[in-house]
């Protein structure tokens, strides 16, 4: 039976934590090893955390240098066959979800990944993801966006290098992207792995993170394709923004 690192990261996040330990614990998946890493909370997060201590493998409390750093601390903690990162606020969408992905994935899979359906605040299902999976994923078509949510994109440990402190916003871009040029067989479980809540971060960051995407494209597909690409995204984007009055 496959074990799975689930790591949540939090900070000051006491409206939101239960629904997401919850959902986490919950699983009827018995190999799970559950990781929170929060960065010295200043309200009752780590109160709430604590009821759940029996449930939760690893609790580390202590101030970071920010998300990525968090996240990294909670992947050198891990010990499981693959890795997956919920945040606060998001949820695993049913809590057979562990038993049904591996239960039915290729044991010898490098990368399983799913769709993703975006909440409010309260955990209420608003809409698909703008970006969907595509039927078959490489990492040639991540050129067209992250076409996969972080939170549904589960990833052989032994495949997971530490994210680039040096990216602020886009480093999980450039994460998945680093595996799934290493990976050889990327399953699509073909539902929801993830609810991720809308709380806004995006829509203050999205300018420094497009210019951070483009170095990460840059990177991986050369200057020439980036710039068509990040043209192409753009206006994409630009017609989404309007349409559904994102602004």
């Amino acid at each position: 039976m496959n074990k799975i690192s689930i790591i949540t990261v939090v900070y000051n996040s006491e409206k939101y934590i239960r629904r997401t330990i919850e959902s986490i614990v919950g699983q009827d998946y018995p190999a799970i090893e559950y990781i929170i890493i929060d960065g010295k909370s200043k309200d009752s997060t780590m109160q709430i955390v604590n009821e759940y201590r029996d449930r939760i493998a690893v609790i580390i409390s202590e101030p970071d240098k920010g998300l990525y750093d968090a996240m990294n601390k909670g992947l050198r903690l891990a010990t499981g066959d693959y890795v997956l990162y919920i945040n606060s606020g998001d949820a695993l969408p049913s809590p057979t979800l562990m038993s049904d992905i591996f239960g039915n994935a290729p044991a010898d899979s490098d990368v399983i990944y799913g769709d993703t359906h975006i909440t409010d605040e309260d955990g209420n299902i608003l809409h698909n993801r703008r970006h969907r999976p595509p039927e078959h994923l490489t990492w040639r078509d991540y050129k067209r966006g992250m076409l996969v949510c972080h939170q549904s994109f589960i990833a052989k440990r032994t495949l997971c290098d530490e994210y680039d402190t040096n990216y602020r916003y886009a480093a999980d871009y450039d994460w998945c992207l680093n595996i799934l040029l290493k990976s050889r067989v990327v399953t699509n479980y073909g539902k929801d792995i993830s609810l991720f809540m809308d709380g806004g971060q995006t829509k203050r960051t999205i300018v420094p993170g497009l210019k951070e995407r483009y170095r990460i494209m840059c990177k991986y597909y050369g200057k020439a394709k980036a710039t068509f690409w990040n043209f192409i995204l753009g206006v994409k984007f630009g017609w989404w923004m309007i349409w559904h009055k994102w602004f």
